[in-house]
């Protein structure tokens, strides 16, 4: 007695070439299928890419200026009053041991600056006239665009360091003895123009004169309005702790001690909510691709009845036919996974040269949104994979 006649298995080979044949008949359709889903990923790849790229470039810069710079201002007294530090608080400050710079400037009251003393005493432009300690550059990590900075000769007389947007709203562009502008009713010459100053942009728009030339000529009174300290990184918390009681010993209440890094901190915190933000919509892309790659297939096994009826009625089990469409499905998911990762790679290279920033992708990034693409093909392809293997062969053999 003949044994029965068992179907033959597919192997991993035989899967692959039969779900690529029907991509390879209907090439625009499935290009498009594809293109959906890789739209989903790029956008998400690019959104994590960007990101990383951004903190990449933000850790960089921490990185290179240090995160052990504290300052130091003056809060409100209990009457809701402006406070002030006291004259020796600096050098109260730079006695505790773990401080290795100190700095300070002081805003000179009712001392504007301008171009020229033309100008309305009402279009101030926004800009501090600040005394600043010789070592101000060092302690919070500032470089000169042009010019030079203050010096032991010129800390006594009528000259100006000018922050970048100061000397950009005073529509200077270089330093020079024979550069002045108008300051507090005096005019400055301008020595130099600061770089932009990342962990202290308050700078940025101050005019910045020695302290002597400030009590001189500006009747500054003395008191610092603003303390940088660096310290060791390892002690930063403590020195940061006992800041408030070093600086005003009789009122420490009236100190507000804050770490500049803490609002790079903040900006990154924003930027990864955004990031969440644009990966919901990279989400919704993804969802409209696999709804795409499911329309394909269901519409696939519609025009391939008779396909499906033939090899059927030739012996092909419900099984295979079910793994037949599942792997097409899984196909074209992945070309649209891949192609994604790929786009959303060159979209954040492209953007992070443009920035000048390093290059950062994520290979969690890659690998889970081509996961991701997959399980999405999977469950796109999974019911028009069991509609093709639930038809009989006579039916599908007998469809027009």
């Amino acid at each position: 007695m003949d044994a029965p006649l068992s179907p033959a298995r597919m192997g991993p080979r035989d899967v692959l070439r039969v779900g690529g044949a029907g991509l390879r008949t209907r090439p625009m359709r499935a290009f498009l299928s594809a293109l959906g889903i890789a739209i989903g990923i790029a956008a998400m790849v690019a959104v994590v890419g960007i990101s990383s790229s951004s903190r990449a470039e933000l850790d960089r810069q921490l990185a290179a200026l240090g995160t052990n710079l504290l300052t130091v201002a003056p809060g409100n007294t209990l009457f809701g009053e402006d406070a002030t530090l006291p004259v020796e608080s600096v050098a109260m400050i730079g006695r505790i041991g773990p401080v290795r710079q100190v700095a300070a400037t002081g805003k000179v009251a009712d001392s504007k600056v301008y171009r020229t003393d033309r100008i309305p005493a009402a279009q101030t432009g926004g800009i501090s006239t600040q005394a600043a300690h010789l070592d101000l550059p060092e302690t919070v990590g500032a470089t000169l665009a042009d010019g030079v900075w203050l010096n032991g000769a010129t800390q006594r007389y009528p000259a100006v360091v000018l922050g970048s947007a100061a000397a950009e709203r005073l529509g200077i562009g270089g330093a020079g003895p024979d550069i002045q502008v108008y300051v507090g009713g005096r005019w400055f010459s301008v020595v130099g123009i600061l770089a932009p100053v990342p962990l202290a942009p308050e700078l940025d728009s101050a005019a910045l004169v020695g302290w002597p030339a400030a009590r001189s000529y500006l009747d500054f009174d003395g008191h610092p309005t603003t303390v940088y300290t660096r310290s060791e990184d390892s002690a930063v918390e403590a020195v940061r702790a006992v800041l408030a009681a070093t600086a005003n010993p009789q009122a420490p209440n009236e100190v507000k001690v804050s770490r500049p890094s803490d609002a790079l901190a903040a900006r990154q915190a924003t930027d990864q909510a955004f990031t969440g933000l644009l990966l919901g919509l990279g989400a919704v892309a993804l969802l409209v691709g696999g709804v795409g790659v499911a329309n394909t297939m269901v519409i696939s096994v519609l025009e391939r009845r008779a396909e499906i009826g033939l090899r059927r009625s030739l012996g092909a089990t419900r099984g295979q036919i079910r793994l037949q469409f599942l792997a097409e499905s899984l196909l074209l998911s992945a070309l649209g996974g891949a192609g994604g990762a790929v786009l959303g790679t060159a979209v954040t290279a492209t953007y992070a040269i443009t920035q000048t920033w390093p290059t950062v992708v994520p290979a969690w990034a890659l690998g889970g949104g081509v996961a991701a693409t997959l399980v999405i093909g999977a469950f796109a392809g999974l019911y028009p994979a069991i509609r093709a293997s639930r038809l009989a062969p006579t039916e599908a053999l007998a469809a027009p």
